[in-house]
């Protein structure tokens, strides 16, 4: 039975370190997921917001079935890379006085954590099939894939309506 505190001898012991973290780091983001779809302005950003949390809750099922088949005991503590995210993301969202450049900020800031999960995902799967597990592999490329379904369609959304309407913002003098 594989510990939390385990050592990293073997690629395997990555694998399951790397999936602590994803588990945690999905957790956390589907935590805040509602708040900041809350705050999205943009009816189809939150209907794109929302998805990705669908995609959030499928992941963290998923992770739940590989930690059983490895035999891994977790303990969800924070995920030290996707925390700084969420707190930059809530500091530049606390800065932004527009409610059109706060769904460009928010956007940008989802595309920043969003690109992050690729990278994990994508190792993970090449470290998975390295070692010939199969079921992982697909596990792994899965969520890359729906990762990666959310990038674009952010950045859709960014070039045809977000970013052009945050562009168009009117301030006022104080």
């Amino acid at each position: 039975m594989a510990q939390n505190n385990q050592s990293i001898a073997t690629l395997r012991n990555l694998i399951d370190n790397d999936a602590l973290g994803f588990a945690r780091a999905e957790i956390q983001l589907r935590n805040c997921m509602p708040e900041w779809i809350n705050k999205a302005g943009s009816l189809k950003f939150k209907t794109v917001l929302q998805r990705y949390l669908d995609f959030i809750n499928q992941h963290v099922q998923k992770m739940e079935v590989f930690f059983e088949d490895e035999e891994i005991n977790t303990i969800i503590v924070s995920n030290r890379v996707i925390q700084a995210f969420i707190d930059e993301t809530e500091e530049k969202l606390a800065k932004c006085a527009d409610a059109e450049v706060k769904d460009a900020c928010l956007l940008a800031c989802i595309q920043s954590i969003n690109h992050y999960k690729i990278s994990v995902y994508g190792t993970a799967a090449a470290f998975a099939n390295a070692l010939g597990m199969e079921k992982q592999v697909a596990v792994f490329n899965e969520a890359k894939i729906n990762e990666k379904q959310i990038d674009d369609r952010l950045s859709q959304l960014a070039e045809h309506e977000i970013n052009m309407k945050a562009r168009a913002t009117i301030v006022l003098p104080g």
